[in-house]
This record gives structure tokens, C-alpha cells and sequence, in this order.
């Protein structure tokens, strides 16, 4: 049975600006108030971990500690199968330290070169950390393909490049509503939300 959070104060542990607000949407429905680690000058965790699910649990419990909340962290990126699975855990360090997308955006269509495999899929893992050590953890995916040029200016990352399987909208170009109905990352909090959080309603 995983560790329920009670509503009040939670920090989001990320200090991409895009990625905080998101998560602050998807919350607000459970009754919290979401602060992100840049609100309380704490510093960026190192994600040295080799998988996106140890980079989340790591910069939860960094940021549980630091700030006596519950944390929730999350690491995500796309993985493209015809790059051996890059940028994977590497997707924010392949725009740099001027977190350029563009130029992460342009290096992926580079590296592809003339291959036909075009799939990719983004993860999203999640960890909900409590300052006592105690974490829990949750997985989500979409599947989709890599467009050029980029569509769209909603999102961030590599939103404007990515397709999600059956639609006819990047995730740049879909209204941020329609986006958090099946972005990898709502896929992980709806398995967060049902495991650790009570539904908008009440009910468990």
C-alpha cells in the first residue's frame, strides 16, 4: 500500500519553469500548494543517477531534506530508438547550459540524418519523497514520432517535434489542456494521484 500525502504545501522539485507549471496544473485539482525548489534558493540537485526513475527519487529526497515538505521530482525526456535510445536521461543536457531547445531540437533531426525510424517516446518517472526518507515511485510513457521542422510554440523541450501516436498535433502545437489528458507525465500522475493523493472529490 503506498504512503498517502495529505493536501497543504508540496515542493516541486525543478527549477525549469515550464515543467513546475505543469505540475502545479495537474495538483491543483488535489487540494495542494506547489513551491518549486527556485521559490525556496535551493540549489539544482546533480541528477547523477543511470535511469530516469533514480534522477526523480534523487532530487525528491534532496529536496524533502532540504525543505522539511513532501517533494515530488520528476525526470523525463525523449527516447529515440534509431539514436540508441539518446537523449534519454541526457534530454535536458543535450540543450545546454543556456537550456537552448532549439539547438537540442536541431541535434536530434542532425544526428537522425536520412533514417526512416522516426519513432521516439517521452518518459516521465516520478517520485513523491517525504523528509523522512520515504519515497514513492511512478512511471508513465507516450509513444510517438519525431516531425521537421518543429510545429507549434506551446509546451517545452521537445514539444514541437513530437507527434503523439494518432493525432494530427505536436505536443507544441496542442492547447495545454489537451496535452495533460495524455502526455507521459499525466500518465505517471494519474498512477501517482490514485496511489498517494485523494481524487478531486474526495473519494479514494
Amino acid at each position: 500500500m503506498a504512503r498517502r500525502c495529505e493536501g497543504g504545501r508540496l515542493v516541486v522539485a525543478s527549477h525549469n519553469p515550464g515543467k513546475v507549471r505543469e505540475i502545479g496544473d495537474l495538483l491543483r485539482p488535489c487540494g495542494f500548494e506547489t513551491l518549486s525548489v527556485s521559490d525556496l534558493g535551493l540549489p539544482e540537485q546533480e541528477e547523477t543517477g543511470a535511469t530516469f526513475l533514480a534522477n526523480a527519487e534523487l532530487k525528491a529526497r534532496a529536496a524533502a531534506l532540504a525543505s522539511s515538505l513532501p517533494a515530488l521530482a520528476d525526470d523525463s525526456g525523449l527516447v529515440v530508438p534509431a539514436l540508441g535510445g539518446a537523449p534519454g536521461i541526457y534530454s535536458a543536457r543535450w540543450a545546454g547550459p543556456g537550456k537552448d531547445f532549439r539547438m537540442a531540437m536541431e541535434r536530434v533531426q542532425r544526428e537522425l540524418g536520412g533514417s526512416a525510424d522516426r519513432r521516439a517516446y517521452f518518459i516521465c518517472a516520478l517520485a513523491l519523497a517525504w523528509p523522512d526518507g520515504h519515497v514513492e515511485s511512478f512511471e508513465g510513457r507516450v509513444d510517438g514520432t519525431l516531425v521537421w521542422p518543429p510545429r507549434g510554440t506551446r509546451g517545452f523541450g521537445y514539444d514541437p517535434m513530437f507527434l503523439p501516436e494518432g493525432g494530427d498535433l505536436t505536443f507544441g502545437e496542442m492547447e495545454p489542456q489537451a496535452k495533460h489528458k495524455i502526455s507521459h507525465r499525466a500518465r505517471a500522475f494519474a498512477q501517482l494521484t490514485l496511489a498517494c493523493f485523494d481524487a478531486p472529490n474526495g473519494s479514494h
